[in-house]
């Protein structure tokens, strides 16, 4: 029986530059680990260690035309805020690219960002926060 998913790969042009970048958002390095050539270097949030993004290098042809764009023009993650104008002032300060600015809409407040290649996330303060 298939129970719940425990990786997503995000392809990047450098890992230790995504790193840098999802390490603002206050990710934490879950794995970190060589295989040969290949570094697997995972990423969770500290309070979801059940959930692992796969930082990897895009090394085909084809992998490398999908950094930046692999949600297209949606988000590619969600991810919770508990205070969104706070994260929104303090990743500002911190150099992160806003595509909007906070909104109330009514599931919460919600702003768009982008990382470090243009894949755009949403991070959003849910009312029930």
């Amino acid at each position: 029986m298939i129970t719940r998913i425990t990786h997503i790969t995000l392809f990047v042009h450098d890992q230790e530059q995504a790193l840098n970048f999802y390490t603002k958002l206050g990710f934490h390095v879950h794995t970190d680990a060589s295989f040969g050539a290949m570094r697997w270097l995972t990423i969770c949030f500290p309070e979801q260690p059940e959930l692992e993004i796969a930082l990897l290098k895009a090394e085909t042809a084809p992998e490398q035309e999908l950094v930046g764009k692999q949600g297209a023009t949606k988000p590619l993650i969600s991810i919770e805020s508990s205070d969104c104008h706070g994260d929104y002032e303090r990743l500002q300060q911190a150099g992160v690219t806003f595509v909007t600015q906070p909104k109330e809409e009514p599931w919460g407040i919600g702003v768009v960002l982008q990382d470090l290649y243009g894949n755009l996330i949403y991070m959003c303060q849910s009312l029930h926060n």
